[in-house]
């Protein structure tokens, strides 16, 4: 038979631990230590906010690597599509744009220049064209919106109160170098 003197004081040894533990639990409890409730409320609310922005902020990094080859081909596709390799091309655009719209060409002048970014050589155009207020405005609108990226940096009008209106206009696009 199990000696009873010896198993009772265990116990209360175990009952004397526990206890010491519950008081240092309740002293770190209500010690300025810890603080208050409402103030380790606010707390978790303030991290919970601030875990919410962080998480808002890395939002858009989800997939990169899937985003950064969808933008490589999207890039691929609007060199091929938007930049022409040849400066004919350039030309035979501006043709097409000015017959469809109703304008003529009086003159037109362009210079490649130096390669810069992304193997694309600038090329600077000076163009004198005519025809009435409505086939200049669509013109220029069909220019702005056609494949081949052009950008208009000036535009001059100069008209008489008989006949066409004549319109000088500078502008810019790029070729593919090295094709």
């Amino acid at each position: 038979m199990p000696d009873l003197r010896q198993t009772r004081k265990k116990i209360k040894t175990a009952l004397a631990v526990l206890l010491g533990v519950d008081v240092i639990a309740i002293g770190i409890l209500v010690s300025p230590l810890v603080g208050s409730t409402e103030s380790r409320r606010q707390q978790l609310g303030q991290l919970w906010s601030e875990l919410q922005t962080k998480t808002r902020q890395v939002e858009p990094l989800k997939n990169l690597d899937k985003k950064v080859v969808v933008a490589d081909k999207q890039i691929t596709e609007f060199y091929k599509q938007r930049f022409p390799s040849e400066d004919s091309q350039i030309v035979t655009e501006l043709g097409k744009i000015a017959t469809e719209n109703g304008v003529s060409i009086e003159g037109a002048r362009y210079k490649v220049l130096e390669t810069g970014i992304g193997h694309l050589a600038p090329v600077e155009m000076e163009a004198e064209l005519s025809g009435n207020y409505v086939s200049l405005a669509r013109f220029i609108n069909a220019l702005e919106r056609d494949n081949t990226f052009f950008i208009i940096n000036s535009i001059a009008l100069a008209g008489e109160q008989k006949g066409p209106i004549k319109l000088q206009m500078k502008f810019e696009t790029y070729l593919k170098a090295g094709a």
